[in-house]
């Protein structure tokens, strides 16, 4: 597990989730692609994340969606959205 180090859990949690959907999507995601890792990512991250990361993912949709079809880091993304710090 690559957690960012020093970071909140919020921030870990984002992290995790989106490097869990890059690697379901693939490294040059369509829409469809990063569209059935956002729906099964929830799933995989076990119930206790499950909730905070439907949360996430219906928040933030669009912006995961662009960040990964742009190739941006997890880390960077998490930042922009504000869940990590810059």
């Amino acid at each position: 597990d690559v957690l960012a180090p020093g970071k909140g859990k919020k921030c870990s949690l984002c992290t995790k989730i989106l490097q869990q959907i890059k690697s379901m999507a693939g490294d040059d995601p369509d829409d469809e692609a990063v569209d059935a890792a956002l729906k099964k990512v929830c799933q995989m991250v076990g119930k206790r994340l499950g909730r905070v990361c439907k949360t996430l993912v219906k928040k933030y949709r669009d912006d995961i969606s662009e960040a990964l079809q742009n190739g941006d880091q997890p880390q960077d993304t998490c930042a922009a959205i504000g869940l990590c710090k810059a």
